[in-house]
C-alpha cells in the first residue's frame, strides 16, 4: 500500500505547533518587551489606580489596527505571489524554448545537447542573481568550470546566459539554415525568459515604502503598549496573560506581511521554494534533449556525446 500523501495545509495539529516555518520563535524577543510592559503596567496600578485606561479607546482603535494590518498582510502577499508568478512564466518559458528548439532547430547532435543546457543555466543563474551569490556548482555541472567561471565574472549573469543561447540561435540559423521565422519565435521565447529575470528584480529592487512599515509598526507599538492600562482595572494580575494572547496574534499577521515582502532571501520564512523549481526547470530540459525526436528527414551530423563541444557551448 502506498503511503498517504498529506496535503499542505491538510494537517491542522502539525501546523498548529509545528516550530518550522512558523514566526513564534522570530517575535520571542518582541513579546517579552509588551509581557514585561504588562507586569509594569500592574505595579504601577496597584501604587497609582488613577494610571488606568478607559477600554472606550482601545477598543475603537482596534479597527484601525485591523485595516493596517490587512493592508500590511496584502501588500507583502502581492509581492510574493507576482514573484511566484513570474517564476511560474521562467518554467513555462523555459520548457517552450527549449520544446521549439528541438522542433525547429537543426538535427546537430552537439547543438541540441548546448540548447538545454543553456536554459538550465538561465534558470540557476536568476536564482543566485536574485540571492546575491556567486557560486554556481550547478552551471560547473552543466556547462564546466571555464564557462562558469565566465558566468560568474559577468556583470549580470542572466544577460550572460540569455546571451549565450543568442549565439547558439544565431549559429542554427547561419550556419544549420534554421527557417527565419522559427528562429524569430524561438529568440522572442528566449527575450520572455529575461523579461521575467526583470520582473523578478524589480520586486528585489523595489521593497514596499518604509512609511509604511514604520505607520503600522509604531501604530501597533503604541496599542500594546497602552493595552495593558485598560485591562489592569478589570483584571489585575492576569493582565500580563491576557496581554500576550492579544499580543500575539497581532505580532504574528505583522510579521507574516514583512515575511511575505521578501520572496527571495532564504533568511525569509516564506521564500519561494527556486531551487526546487530551478531543479525542475533542469531535469524538464534535459529530459527533453533525450526524448525529443530529430527533424523528419535529417540525421545528426556530429556523435553523440554527453557534453556538447566547447566550441558550441562557449
Amino acid at each position: 500500500m502506498s503511503a498517504r500523501r498529506v496535503l499542505p495545509g491538510s494537517d491542522f495539529w502539525y501546523e498548529a505547533f509545528a516550530l518550522q516555518g512558523a514566526v513564534a520563535a522570530r517575535l520571542l524577543p518582541r513579546m517579552l518587551v509588551f509581557a514585561l510592559a504588562a507586569v509594569a503596567s500592574v505595579l504601577v496600578y496597584q501604587r497609582a489606580p488613577s494610571v488606568a485606561l478607559r477600554p472606550e479607546p482601545i477598543e475603537a482603535s482596534t479597527v484601525v489596527l485591523g485595516l493596517l494590518l490587512v493592508f500590511r498582510t496584502n501588500a507583502g502577499y502581492a509581492r510574493w505571489w507576482e514573484a511566484r508568478t513570474l517564476w511560474g512564466s521562467i518554467v513555462n518559458q523555459a520548457r517552450n524554448l527549449t520544446v521549439s528548439a528541438f522542433a525547429y532547430g537543426p538535427a546537430d547532435a552537439a547543438w541540441r545537447q548546448a540548447i538545454p543546457r543553456w536554459v538550465a543555466v538561465f534558470a540557476h543563474v536568476t536564482r543566485r542573481s536574485l540571492r546575491a551569490e556567486r557560486t554556481l556548482p550547478e552551471v560547473v555541472t552543466l556547462v564546466g568550470a571555464p564557462d562558469a567561471a565566465a558566468v560568474a565574472g559577468a556583470e549580470h549573469m542572466p544577460s550572460y546566459a540569455s546571451a549565450r543561447l543568442a549565439l547558439l540561435l544565431r549559429d542554427a540559423r547561419d550556419q544549420h539554415h534554421m527557417d527565419p521565422f522559427a528562429f524569430l519565435q524561438l529568440d522572442r521565447e528566449r527575450v520572455r525568459l529575461l523579461e521575467h529575470a526583470g520582473g523578478c528584480e524589480r520586486i528585489l529592487a523595489t521593497p514596499i515604502p518604509s512609511v509604511y512599515s514604520f505607520t503600522t509598526r509604531s501604530f501597533i507599538a503604541v496599542y500594546l503598549l497602552a493595552l495593558p492600562l485598560a485591562l489592569v482595572s478589570s483584571i489585575g494580575w492576569f493582565t500580563p496573560i491576557a496581554a500576550l494572547f492579544i499580543t500575539y496574534p497581532i505580532l504574528a499577521v505583522e510579521q507574516i506581511g514583512a515575511e511575505l515582502q521578501i520572496p527571495f532571501a532564504l533568511t525569509s520564512l516564506s521564500h519561494l521554494p527556486l531551487d526546487e523549481i530551478c531543479g525542475k526547470i533542469e531535469r524538464n530540459v534535459l529530459a527533453a534533449a533525450v526524448e525529443a525526436p530529430l527533424p523528419p528527414g535529417s540525421a545528426p551530423t556530429r556523435g553523440q556525446s554527453d557534453t556538447p563541444p566547447r566550441e558550441l557551448v562557449r
